[in-house]
């Protein structure tokens, strides 16, 4: 704790330190008049104090612009671990808290760059490695081109495709440039038109249910709103069991038109539900690897939903997808 840092504002600080330096040159000065000490050796020995007094009360004000421009020059090259002291109540220490927690952001921000950075390269490398292969073996005649192979390698060029696709859209929504064409729509033939698209490439035995008033409407961007139920019931799908169902409903509640995606399958653990939000973050890494999910479905889902001032939440413990848009 610094001399000043109880005082809550800078004006206060000032006026501090100018009453302490005058408060010290007025005694000195009177003690060496009472003293008879020469009175220039006694107005230079107070004005010495009183810049002491300056220096020491001071000190606490400035070191916190001090360790905020050494942070600032280490943060410029990298280093986003730095931290200044915030125990201040003033302006200064209200911008050191401001900048730590400006700090703490721009380290997330890297720590996601580079966890992006890897799991593009993951996801990329991946299919292009069995494509890779499967060419090699081809050409070096160690394998027939028969239908079955090349279907294979054609659904490796499509998973490609997707991740692509998805990134380009993250890129987009992240920067704001999507407009939204809001309007009212029929919500119920937009449930089923997801739900016969999934269908054509979901699992044998997994059954897809829709429950919905076919007079309900929502009002947004109903392209942009099919995308997000699409990348839903993709994702239930994805974790179902197999004989399982995945349930689509949709009604009006409470001012919200409230829309919930809900598999069988064994539901986000507890603790995990803001992060499988996040780009890539997979809750089961080893099934979303095998069947081709690139963990971007949710988080192009939230940048969506966010856009429209809707909420999307997964029920703590359940496999259950809630999406509130505003009606």
């Amino acid at each position: 704790m610094r001399p000043l840092d109880r005082l809550p504002s800078i004006k206060l600080k000032l006026g501090a330190i100018i009453v302490g330096a005058v408060g010290v040159a007025v005694v000195v000065i009177a003690l060496g008049v009472k003293l008879r000490i020469w009175p220039y050796f006694t107005v230079a020995l107070a004005g010495a104090l009183a810049l002491a007094m300056v220096q020491v009360l001071a000190r606490g004000m400035v070191a916190p612009l001090r360790e905020m421009a050494q942070a600032a020059k280490a943060m410029a090259r990298g280093e986003y671990g730095r931290r200044v002291t915030a125990t201040s109540r003033d302006e200064v220490g209200d911008l050191a808290r401001a900048f730590n927690a400006m700090a703490s952001q721009l380290a997330e921000v890297d720590r996601m760059r580079r966890d992006l950075i890897a799991n593009v390269s993951h996801e990329l490398r991946t299919p292009i490695t069995a494509l890779r292969a499967g060419l090699e073996n081809i050409l070096d005649g160690v394998e027939p081109a028969d239908p079955e192979k090349l279907r294979t390698m054609l659904e490796q060029v499509e998973r490609l495709g997707r991740l692509v696709t998805q990134l380009l859209d993250l890129s987009k929504l992240e920067s704001g440039v999507v407009p939204l064409n809001r309007d009212k729509f029929a919500l119920r033939p937009l449930l089923d038109q997801a739900v016969r698209e999934v269908e054509l490439h979901a699992p044998q035995g997994v059954h897809l249910v829709v429950n919905a008033d076919t007079a309900l409407q929502a009002n947004g961007d109903a392209e942009r709103i099919h995308q997000v139920v699409s990348n839903l019931v993709e994702n239930a799908v994805r974790h179902s069991p197999p004989d399982g169902t995945v349930t689509v409903s949709a009604a009006r509640e409470n001012g919200h038109v409230k829309i919930e995606v809900n598999d069988e399958g064994p539901g986000v653990p507890l603790g995990e539900e803001e992060r499988i939000f996040e780009r890539f973050y997979r809750a089961d890494t080893a099934r979303t690897r095998s069947d081709g999910g690139s963990g971007l479905g949710l988080a192009i889902a939230r940048w969506i939903v966010d856009m429209h001032g809707g909420e999307i939440k997964v029920v703590p413990g359940s496999s259950r997808m809630v999406v509130a848009l505003p009606s």
